[in-house]
């Protein structure tokens, strides 16, 4: 069962620190002394958030409210009050605070991280999260910087039932420059069916009964933008992270884990230069790492993201990787750091030139085409949406947020058929990638 509250920044409740605490159950999961969550202002005489009645908070100190709520009698209390407050798998605190604009009149592309992301003492999932959470801020907050509408990010932040996970959700959606643009992050420890562990790597699980459903925990980051003008092309990322669990020891060592990610750009009309100038970023992004690594994702991106009934692939590319395990963890994690906050730098100077660029009425025609074999891959052959949607608890809305707000489907259209013209043009290199850096 999902709790969702549509407020960007959410408070903790002042007395549920012990709970929290006592809900995290982990080693994995961060001391206290860590990770400090400010306490919302309150104007005077106003009632504490999230409080009991006066008459109980008169006669009931903080202490004596700690105890009750562990007792039976009180563990309905206990767990309406949790549902208020921030989730016991996310303690960091993340600053939300808008950057001051660059000398260019851009906002800041880096993320404000408050703990040091190299810092080994603190467990990779809990980085993971605060990473994914001070990227989305820092996303959301550039792209609002290219929407003259004014219209702003909503922010659903929405917790699972016993201690689950967490989640934000955040869409801007009908305004001048982003049709829909969708930026969300997801924290889940939970379970693994049998099921769905045979679908995985089978080498990974060679300690497995076979029968047991194993705990897992996974914290990602994934982003569509749909621009309004078909020039501006549609852009897609995700970014995660896996641990496995032991059944006999669920809060011990993770038995296995792995990272996997990548950013792809699909254009309704190619432009030779924004397609060199984004392969270039994300090349940049691999050769400080690995030498290898672009033309090995850039050439799986090509693979996975085609649609085989139209053979042809979803868009130019970009790189794509899963199951990463193979080095130092840290190494890895550095990697997709960099890799995620890469998308501000290849993307956003590409809306910047072609957002107020005129169209015609059959050009958009032709990105709504376009968009229709956008909704097939996602809803046909996308494995990130059909892990979400065979989750034990979807949260429906959140995954099909990739979708575009309008889209096409026309039988047997002439557009894209003509030699010689833009449409044809991008077809037939979706037909035959190229490579661009």
């Amino acid at each position: 069962m999902l709790r969702a509250v549509s407020v960007p920044a959410f408070p903790a409740s002042p007395g549920l620190a012990h709970l929290a605490r006592a809900a995290r159950g982990s080693k994995h999961l961060p001391s206290p002394r860590l990770h400090r969550i400010p306490q919302p202002r309150r104007t005077a005489g106003a009632p504490a958030p999230y409080s009991t009645s006066s008459s109980a908070r008169s006669s009931t100190t903080p202490l004596r409210i700690a105890m009750s709520v562990t007792a039976a009698a009180g563990l309905a209390t206990a767990t309406a009050a949790v549902s208020l407050s921030r989730s016991p798998l996310d303690p960091l605190e993340c600053n939300e605070q808008k950057t001051a604009p660059l000398e260019n009149g851009r906002p800041s592309f880096v993320p404000v991280n408050t703990i040091d992301l190299d810092d080994a003492s603190i467990p990779m999932r809990l980085r993971m999260i605060h990473h994914i959470k001070s990227l989305q801020s820092t996303i959301c907050t550039a792209l609002e910087e290219l929407e003259p509408s004014g219209k702003k990010f909503k922010s659903s932040y929405y917790l699972r039932d016993a201690s689950k996970g967490f989640g934000d959700s955040r869409v801007l959606q009908d305004g001048e420059t982003f049709e829909k643009a969708g930026c969300n992050i997801s924290v889940i420890k939970s379970t693994l069916s049998v099921p769905a562990v045979r679908q995985m790597r089978a080498e990974r699980f060679d300690w497995w009964d076979g029968e047991s459903e194993l705990p897992y925990f996974v914290a990602g980051c994934s982003l569509v933008v749909h621009p309004r003008n078909p020039h501006a092309p549609t852009i897609h990322f995700n970014y995660r992270y896996f641990e496995i669990q032991d059944p006999k020891d669920p809060n011990g060592e993770p038995k296995a884990w792995w990272f996997g990610g990548g950013t792809d750009l699909t254009p309704s009309y190619l432009y030779e230069d924004d397609a060199r100038a984004f392969h270039g970023e994300y090349k940049r992004a691999c050769d400080a790492h690995d030498p290898s690594y672009y033309a090995r994702f850039k050439k799986w991106c090509d693979e996975y993201f085609y649609i085989p009934h139209r053979q042809e692939t979803r868009g130019v590319g970009g790189i794509f990787f899963d199951d990463l395990s193979d080095r130092d963890p840290e190494k890895i994690f550095a990697f997709v750091r960099d890799c995620s906050n890469a998308y501000l730098p290849a993307y956003y100077p590409i809306v910047e030139r072609r957002k107020d660029q005129p169209f015609t009425e059959e050009e958009k025609r032709w990105q709504q085409l376009r968009r229709g074999r956008y909704v097939e891959f996602n809803l046909v052959y996308d494995r990130g949406t059909k892990f979400g949607l065979a989750m034990k608890e979807p949260r429906t809305e959140s995954i099909l947020m990739s979708l575009p707000l309008t889209s096409r489907w026309e039988y047997e259209p002439e557009v894209g058929t003509q030699d010689g013209t833009r449409e044809k043009e991008l077809l037939d290199i979706l037909k035959q990638p190229r490579e661009w850096a």
